[in-house]
């Protein structure tokens, strides 16, 4: 059981680090068997096909990201000040992944969401239901600083919308010109985009 259950860890790793830095529709069943070193057979046991391992990847990056989000937008200081920790974590983390591998990877969900979601049903549907959760996340946060009249905004779904929308569009920037400079302007546009009532120190950091 140990033996299985460690080739299935195996294979996800693998293909996670592959889609992150290929893409999904470049890869095959073989690249991936042999980045994780284990034969098709494995495979095949414990995922019907790429597209089953793609909603595996997802899941278990979903669940990472949530925990990490629930712990950084749950803390106890000041809602704008929770948000600002989000933006600094994402820098933090897609600075670590090019220090490691030389490139920024960008998000995997924005990365595969331009990729297949016009391809592959089941897919979109999984991300779609990922960026609703992650809007509802950071919903929370915004509701509770509109009302304590930190920002000036009328409907705080739709602000938190705009605040994923801008995260997702600024890291797909770090990105495409490799560097995760690109995310420092992520504090400002924010306060911008929330019509922030008070001065806040707009700078995210340099790393």
């Amino acid at each position: 059981m140990g033996r299985t259950s460690d080739a299935r860890n195996k294979i996800l790793t693998a293909a996670r680090s592959l889609i992150e830095l290929r893409g999904y529709s470049a890869l095959g069943v073989a690249d991936i068997c042999k980045a994780a070193q284990v034969p098709k057979g494995s495979f095949y046991y414990f995922f019907e096909s790429k597209e089953t391992l793609a909603l595996a990847v997802i899941d278990e990056h979903w669940a990472e990201q949530k925990r990490a989000w629930t712990r950084v937008l749950g803390d106890e200081t000041e809602p704008l000040l929770r948000l600002r920790a989000l933006f600094e974590e994402t820098r933090a983390t897609q600075h670590a992944g090019q220090q490691s591998c030389g490139t920024v990877s960008g998000c995997v969900f924005g990365n595969l969401a331009l990729e297949m979601s016009n391809q592959t049903e089941s897919v979109r549907q999984r991300l779609q239901e990922i960026f609703e959760a992650q809007i509802d996340m950071v919903e929370s946060v915004v509701a509770e600083a509109a009302s304590g009249e930190d920002i000036s905004v009328v409907d705080t779904r739709e602000a938190a919308r705009a605040v994923i929308a801008q995260l997702e569009g600024q890291v797909l920037f770090a990105k495409l010109y490799n560097s995760t400079q690109r995310l420092e302007p992520l504090w400002a546009n924010c306060l911008a985009l929330l019509g922030a009532r008070t001065p806040q120190k707009t700078a995210i950091g340099r790393g």
